[in-house]
């Protein structure tokens, strides 16, 4: 069984994160909601709620077999914290999976984590990914070594079947 990290805060894109978590589980693997802080509310883009298990603040790469992160405008609310950063930073030197789909390369771009590599993203983050350094294109899924992306939650059966792959 994995521990995986599933990084978020408020206005998360629903299916991008209820979809990991389910496919995670199915799969005997434990979904950890990493927020700013452990125990908040959170309310998804369409509505749906749930909380926190844990606050990035108290909990390291060594803590986890794997990150996801989902889009939506949770990415660019988490990409600024210094501890969300470091978490995917340390994840990814630890060759363990970084997955991130629509808006969730943009936390890999801050964690330094694009440039070299093979990225996909929802169309609008192309330009902010190329000027991190990674060659951006226009597939349902991509996997770099362990960073893997997807455009948007219509990819998401592949970004799982990739995920969960690397997760053996």
């Amino acid at each position: 069984m994995a521990r995986v990290a599933v990084l978020v805060d408020e206005m998360v894109e629903d299916d991008e994160f209820r979809v990991p978590c389910e496919r995670l589980r199915a799969a005997g693997h434990e979904p950890v909601v990493v927020g700013l802080k452990r125990g908040k509310e959170l309310t998804a883009l369409h509505g749906t709620q749930f909380t926190a298990d844990q606050a990035v603040d108290d909990v390291g790469a060594a803590d986890f077999d794997g990150v996801v992160v989902p889009g939506g405008y949770s990415p660019d609310k988490i990409r600024t914290n210094e501890s969300m950063i470091a978490l995917v930073r340390e994840t990814a030197e630890a060759g363990k999976p970084v997955a991130a789909v629509c808006h969730g390369p943009w936390l890999l771009a801050e964690a330094g984590l694009a440039r070299g590599r093979t990225l996909t993203s929802w169309p609008s983050l192309r330009t902010d990914l190329r000027n991190a350094g990674a060659e951006w294109v226009d597939r349902e899924v991509v996997a770099d070594g362990d960073v893997i992306t997807s455009r948007n939650p219509g990819d998401l059966d592949a970004f799982c079947d990739v995920l969960l792959e690397r997760l053996k």
